[in-house]
């Protein structure tokens, strides 16, 4: 556009300088016309007077002037005496004569007088003076002004736009390589430059590329590498499914931590005489069969929102069920230890088999390490009992409600919107304020509030989560409304985001909030991208364009290739609790957090952890380059908007 303008100013330049200066070529030409005209016709009256008629006749000489000036065009003509006193004389104004006013000033075609002397004999009568009329010559130059004016904006207007076809015919690639700028900062690197140009056009596009492709290659291989390290660090070879030590960091979080702590259930099953299956069978076999199992496994917690299983050793499979009581844990557990007897004994014919499972339940002040114990303790009555199937406390003296009668207490809440909001501090690593607050949502039941740990999974085992989602926005948008210097994050379960009315729920309260939305960042949890990845890529480009930020949550727990974020807006990863707890002392969790910070922060991404519990956490995390953090160490939650505990 600059180079546009440049030229367009020097073309008209040059045709403005064009055009004055033949104007002004033509004005002196006129003007000497002009000059010529008078002194010819004062010439002619001068010889007339002198010798055709009597010059000292004033009725004779009067008649001359008369007709002179009638058959020509004079401005005026004068017959003075050798005293100067006028004999005859004849004149009128330039008058009005179709020629604007402002032209004339500034043409201004100077009149010069022409003058002859009338004589008889040896004796001076007098003198002719005579101005020729201006207003033919002042109408030509006005209309060759019109006409060169007209030819000259023809012209400059035809070069003008020959010259934007051929600027953007030649500069056509800039376009393109701003679009592939503007994909490769998106982390699309599949946009190319296709268009050609001049010679040193179609060099700068062929670097840029493959500068386009080496981002593309560099990020895939990092992607896998991140994937790769959470694979090694987090997840067993043979299964896929949590490593031990990820599991009893993800256990200890669910069961010690004061926000998330709620009844849940925990089972332990084992394949008994998997060694004589091994020895039998083979190695490739027995893993095959460990692969297959661990399918089942991965189904049942796919049902089950808030659930995750791990391998802790040899044939012994662990499985956590947030939120359940344990009459319904019992009768869930039970049918997914037949579901891997049926499949294990058809496997181990002609060997007689069975799958002992052990059932713990959660409980307020109950340690990772003694729930497992109570679990294993279980698990060895079963074996004790010879026979397929799981032991466990009795149900009948469970203290927890069951889940019908949770559904109707979360159901009435709703219908009363008996529903609060509470906060807790994103603290970043400057220490300074806050980025945002976590909200958590909790219900009112029986006069106490219950944290979303308790009644979450209970929500989204009847689909009851949509409805809580919604009515957690709509009180995020008002606090914003409320606190003008807030930033609120909130996260929506998987029920949620797999319903579609929701969904557009959420972008049609979220455009209707245009004043607080740019305030407001939504969480999805990575689990929930693996099973919703077009809802979730739907629901993130809609988000974009409202500016409205996304935080993938649970960041490396989720399984999804690190590669499939690149063409999602997204705003923040929050990693997930389990990579932070000791991670002081535990050198693969801080490499591969480091490879996520360095891989995020290169692609305009920010990364948050969750769980900090200790001064020493705190400090590793901040050595790692981490955007902030939250956890019990830097800020407890506390209620919002009125709320009290």
């Amino acid at each position: 556009m600059l180079l546009l303008v440049f030229t367009g100013g020097l073309i008209l330049l040059l045709l403005s300088t064009s055009l004055v200066l033949t104007l002004g070529s033509f004005r002196d030409y006129i003007s000497g016309q002009l000059e010529d005209h008078a002194r010819d016709g004062a010439t002619a009256l001068g010889m007339s007077l002198s010798h055709a008629i009597d010059g000292r006749d004033p009725v004779a000489s009067s008649s001359l002037i008369d007709a002179a000036f009638d058959s020509s065009r004079y401005l005026s003509v004068q017959y003075l005496d050798h005293a100067g006193q006028p004999v005859a004389a004849r004149s009128e104004p330039l008058g009005n004569f179709g020629v604007p006013d402002w032209f004339i000033a500034l043409a201004e075609i100077p009149l010069v007088e022409g003058r002859a002397e009338v004589t008889q004999g040896w004796s001076l009568l007098g003198t002719v003076r005579v101005v020729s009329n201006p207003q033919q010559a002042y109408r030509d130059l006005w209309n060759i002004t019109l006409a060169m004016v007209a030819i000259n904006a023809t012209v400059g207007g035809l070069g003008l736009v020959i010259l934007f076809a051929i600027l953007s015919r030649a500069l056509g690639p800039l376009r393109q390589l701003e679009a592939q700028a503007q994909a490769v900062s998106g982390r699309d690197f599949s946009q190319r430059v296709t268009q050609s140009s001049t010679r040193d056009l179609n060099r700068v596009t062929r670097a840029m590329n493959q500068m386009s492709d080496d981002l593309g290659v560099l990020f895939e291989g990092q992607g896998k590498l991140i994937q790769h390290l959470r694979q090694l660090n987090n997840e067993d070879s043979v299964t896929g499914l949590a490593s031990r030590t990820a599991f009893d960091q993800r256990l200890r979080v669910e069961v010690e931590s004061e926000e998330r702590a709620a009844p849940g259930a925990l089972l332990l099953f084992q394949l008994s005489d998997f060694a004589e299956f091994n020895q039998q069978f083979g190695r490739d076999t027995a893993d095959q069969m460990l692969g297959r199992v661990a399918d089942l496994v991965k189904a049942f917690v796919l049902k089950h929102a808030g659930a995750f299983a791990g391998r802790r050793m040899g044939a012994e499979i662990a499985v956590y069920l947030p939120g359940a009581a344990q009459a319904d844990a019992r009768l869930w557990f039970n049918e997914l230890v037949q579901q891997v007897y049926a499949l294990y004994s058809d496997a181990s014919l002609p060997l007689t088999v069975a799958v002992y499972g052990g059932i713990a339940q959660a409980e307020e002040g109950l340690g990772r390490g003694e729930l497992l114990a109570m679990a294993d303790e279980a698990m060895r009555q079963a074996h004790a009992d010879g026979k397929t199937g799981c032991r466990g406390g009795d149900p009948g003296q469970a203290p927890h409600f069951g889940a019908e009668s949770w559904r109707q207490r979360l159901e009435a809440a709703l219908a009363e919107e008996a529903l609060g909001l509470w906060q807790q501090p994103m603290v970043t690593r400057t220490g300074k304020a806050p980025a945002f607050y976590q909200v958590f949502s909790r219900i009112r039941c029986d006069d106490e509030w219950v944290r979303a740990g308790v009644f979450v999974p209970i929500a989204e085992r009847f689909g009851l989560m949509p409805a809580v989602d919604r009515l957690v926005v709509i009180k995020a948008i008002d606090w914003l409304r409320q606190d003008r210097d807030r930033q609120l994050a909130l996260s929506l379960g998987q029920s949620s985001l797999a319903d579609s009315d929701f969904r557009e729920q959420l972008i049609e309260l979220l455009r209707d909030a245009v004043d607080v939305r740019r305030r407001l960042w939504i969480g999805v949890s990575e689990q929930a991208m693996g099973h919703h990845r077009k809802p979730v890529k739907a629901l993130a480009q809609a988000l974009g364009k409202l500016r409205v930020g996304m935080v993938i949550d649970h960041f490396g727990v989720g399984g999804v290739p690190f590669s499939y974020l690149q063409g999602l807006p997204i705003r923040a990863l929050r990693i997930d609790h389990s990579f932070v707890h000791g991670i002081e002392a535990h050198e693969d969790n801080r490499f591969y957090l480091e490879s996520v910070v360095s891989i995020a922060h290169s692609l305009g991404v920010q990364v948050y952890a969750t769980g900090v519990e200790t001064a020493n956490e705190w400090e590793t995390l901040q050595a790692l380059g981490i955007d902030g953090a939250m956890g019990y160490h830097l800020g407890r939650p506390g209620p919002a908007n009125g709320e009290a505990e």
